[in-house]
């Protein structure tokens, strides 16, 4: 049976007992983690002195701390995947607590302090993440049916968004238009609930058994010969790529607006929520067609957008439009979208190309690299933008000044991204062409026959 047959065959009736408690915890983990991790923490942070620098560095905490799942590979298999994961999340939520008591110490603690502190409790969040992510893949691959991965990675991306959107309005409803210390206590108390929820659910998903080599023989694992398999390490060049051209987008927009366009708090929480009605429109987009057409050129298309998006914003802080929410919101939904089909087919792909013997410490390696520039990407883009500081030029109508001269360099990122992706190796993948027929020909005819009947 060819690969198309089983793809339209596979159903969720292929998949465990219980499964569905998967995505009951992805929901209450977005609610949780988009306000430490995301916005709210950089208003937070904000409101606490920080500088670009600073912010970059909050920015790409989380995904640099995934280097520790290279030493916690070989532990994976030891322990067993639900167990592993468990423990890691349960640390994360008392640390969340301990954020949400921060913002209450301002009486007897100077901003410097606080900054302090809050750098080392998401230090030590991002840690515990970090390791226990190590699990996650090699558990979504046992669980899930090779047919069934590209519709489940598009699915979680949809309960991930939908919560995450619920998350960011309920931030911008706390917060207000003036935040005080104790809105912002809220917001986190609220972020460590949600992540207390879900830990019930998290124990109910089904476990499995590592596959015997999982548990790691004996001897040095040979690093550098799993990162050159030719496939998979072309796959890490566009994970690098991508993550120089996306890293920092999301916090960066947060600080153009905030200091560029002038807006108050809670119209950027609102508006940055809105991100995430983009990734609910992911599944429309990938759907069946990840595991049909295949990953490659669903990536394609994220870099091809992602650099029309960065030439948007390009042009908003080089004065060529106006920041109004007619230029904004299209823009904004854009990088939502692009982020979650990036996610789905880059999840994808790798569980693919992944092979049985030494699968931990390839997906290991995979979340390194992605994750490593993902996190070193905001803390020089927050370099450069401090460099440049107040300076500005002008060249007629054209404005060059830090967020031009960034977000220029973003769009020149994903254009190289969007070279790269091309020469990914995946077996039987359509081409970019054959998606953008269907997207733009195939669908639309689809509605019209829905709609008149004929």
């Amino acid at each position: 049976m060819n690969e198309a047959a089983q793809t339209d065959l596979a159903s969720d009736r292929d998949l465990p007992p219980g499964f569905a408690n998967l995505y009951v915890f992805a929901v209450f983990n977005a609610l949780s983690y988009q306000a430490v991790l995301a916005s709210p923490m950089v208003l937070f942070a904000k409101s606490l002195g920080a500088s670009a620098t600073v912010l970059g560095l909050l920015a790409g905490m989380m995904p640099l701390l995934v280097i520790t799942q290279i030493p916690a590979a070989k532990f994976v298999g030891r322990i067993g995947y639900r167990r592993f994961i468990l423990g890691g999340w349960t640390v994360r939520v008392v640390l969340i607590f301990a954020v949400a008591l921060l913002p209450l110490t301002g009486g007897f603690l100077d901003r410097a302090t606080q900054l302090i502190l809050l750098l080392t409790l998401l230090l030590a969040f991002n840690v515990s993440r970090g390791v226990a992510s190590a699990a996650w893949l090699p558990w979504i691959m046992e669980l899930v049916p090779a047919p069934l991965r590209g519709r489940h990675f598009a699915r979680d991306q949809a309960y991930m968004n939908g919560a995450s959107f619920v998350a960011f309005a309920s931030s911008a409803l706390m917060l207000g238009a003036q935040p005080t210390p104790v809105r912002f206590a809220a917001v986190f108390a609220f972020s460590a609930l949600a992540g207390a929820v879900s830990l019930p659910f998290l124990k109910r998903v089904p476990d499995c058994p590592p596959p015997p080599e999982s548990s790691g023989g004996e001897g040095p694992v040979p690093w550098l010969a799993l990162a050159s398999h030719p496939p998979f390490r072309r796959l890490l060049e566009v994970n690098a790529a991508w993550s120089v051209a996306y890293g920092g987008v999301m916090t960066f927009v947060v600080k153009f607006l905030k200091d560029g366009a002038q807006l108050p708090d809670d119209r950027i929480l609102l508006l940055m929520s809105v991100s995430f009605i983009g990734g609910l429109l992911s599944p429309w987009l990938m759907g069946p067609r990840l595991d049909r057409l295949g990953s490659q050129p669903l990536l394609a298309f994220t870099m091809g957008a992602g650099l029309l998006i960065g030439l948007g914003w390009w042009g908003i802080a080089a004065g060529l439009a106006p920041a109004n929410q007619f230029l904004v919101l299209p823009l904004v939904i854009g990088v939502g979208l692009i982020n979650a089909v990036f996610s789905a087919a880059n999840n994808r792909l790798a569980t693919h190309l992944a092979p049985s013997l030494g699968r931990d410490h390839f997906f290991a390696i995979f979340m390194v690299v992605w994750q490593l520039t993902l996190g070193l990407s905001p803390v020089l883009w927050g370099l450069l933008l401090d460099a440049v500081g107040g300076w500005q030029t002008s060249w007629g109508q054209l404005e060059w000044n830090r967020y031009s001269v960034y977000f220029g360099l973003v769009t020149v990122a994903f254009g190289v991204a969007f070279w790269l992706c091309r020469r990914l190796e995946e077996p039987k993948a359509a081409q970019l062409p054959a998606l953008m027929r269907e997207l733009l020909l195939d669908e639309p005819r689809r509605w019209w026959l829905l709609l008149t009947g004929r």
